[in-house]
């Protein structure tokens, strides 16, 4: 209860001296238990060691949608780097001649095409493979004739990402988080037909050659990897967006069930916030704050940071098994198997009080009290995790 008064204050009253508090109070409950609270993550950028060990996963298999950029890029690559032959697939590709226009993404992101990341792949010292598959995620057809050629050419399928996304081109900047009786038909058309119903449709193509990967390579599990985000839990955005980042997370629950007799699991990847190509633009152009509702980019994850968590996961099969089905945050299991970000960092998860509270809380109660809280406050925050209840009881409080 205390934690979403503090959370609410924001939204519904203006005392400071209540709030600092309030605040107190759960700081002075939260450091009273030891056993609540977890070792505090490495906040600077000096003296980081890359903590993560790359998998061997040579023999395997992958399909990755939306890989030309983002999150999918950074999948693709670090799927790659731990010896995987990956199809990279989306939209965007000089064979085509498409560039996805969703978003101005800068001209030095002028190439993001499923070549580049193939290339980038093919680079790498190892075993990595990268294809490149020019794809739209909404021709049922494409989708097909993609598994059909990984079946010919490979014989087996190991991990399909869904990481395909999409939104509305006037509907890219602070209009993202607008009313749904503004936004309309075409934001709700936009992110179901792609990162839902695209989901489901690859899925769909790619389960019967993963069924057989399964029964031949004996001890293997294939993976559905689902990228979703906060939003399946809690209001995030707009309408549109969670309903369909929670139809995500009951995709993946509910293949789980009927894949378990076939040993293919499913989960479903929430990131944090990411660094991605598109957002770092938008920072340059000073769109970001209004468009993310003031979320601190550069404290985010690198879009490797996901493919670091997928990577790792392929190679504990009894650990997919065990969650399959369920949301794995990335932040968390960064802390949980031991891994960094690729500058040695290891972000807070969203719902820890290492990101609400510097992010949110902190600068509220420093906005009204107009005075600066005490570093022994602010520099020692426990990378504690609210409850799935609690995070999930509402939206986040706006720093506007």
């Amino acid at each position: 209860m205390t934690m979403t008064m503090i959370l609410s204050h924001r939204r519904r009253h203006s005392h400071g001296t209540a709030s600092y508090l309030l605040l107190l109070a759960l700081w002075s409950l939260l450091t009273s238990s030891s056993n609540a609270l977890s070792a505090a993550a490495p906040t600077t950028s000096s003296g980081l060691v890359d903590t993560y060990s790359v998998p061997n996963l040579s023999s395997k298999v992958a399909i990755v949608t939306g890989a030309s950029r983002g999150i999918g890029k950074g999948i693709a690559l670090e799927l790659g780097r731990a010896g995987m032959t990956v199809y990279v697939a989306s939209r965007s590709s000089r064979a085509a001649g498409f560039l996805s226009s969703e978003r101005d993404l800068g001209e030095e992101n002028a190439d993001c095409t499923v070549e580049r990341t193939a290339d980038e792949i093919n680079a790498m010292s190892g075993s990595g493979k990268g294809i490149p598959i020019p794809l739209d995620i909404t021709n049922d057809d494409e989708v097909a004739s993609l598994v059909e050629r990984v079946k010919s050419e490979c014989g087996r399928l190991d991990c399909v990402v869904a990481s395909a996304f999409t939104a509305p081109p006037n509907l890219n900047d602070a209009s993202f988080r607008d009313d749904f009786w503004k936004q309309g038909a075409p934001m709700w058309d936009a992110v179901h037909s792609v990162g839902l119903r695209g989901a489901y449709t690859t899925c769909c193509e790619s389960v019967p050659l993963m069924i057989d990967t399964a029964k031949a390579a004996k001890g293997s599990r294939p993976v559905i990897a689902l990228i979703s985000s906060f939003g399946g839990k809690s209001y995030t955005f707009n309408v549109a967006y969670g309903v369909s980042k929670a139809g995500v997370d009951r995709l993946a629950s509910d293949m789980a069930i009927q894949l378990a007799k076939h040993n293919i699991d499913t989960i479903s990847l929430y990131p944090g916030i990411v660094r991605t190509e598109g957002n770092l633009e938008m920072e340059k152009r000073g769109e970001w704050e209004a468009a993310s509702g003031g979320m601190d980019l550069n404290t985010g994850e690198s879009p490797a940071f996901t493919g670091r968590a997928l990577a790792t996961l392929l190679d504990q099969p009894k650990l997919t098994e065990e969650r399959s089905g369920k949301v794995a945050v990335v932040a968390e299991l960064a802390k949980e198997l031991g891994f960094t970000d690729a500058d040695g960092r290891m972000p807070p998860s969203i719902r820890s009080l290492k990101f609400i509270l510097p992010g949110f809380v902190f600068p509220q109660i420093e906005k009204e009290s107009g005075a600066a809280l005490p570093e022994w406050l602010t520099e020692n925050v426990p990378d504690y995790l609210l409850p799935w209840s609690v995070f999930s009881s509402g939206p986040p409080p706006s720093s506007d």
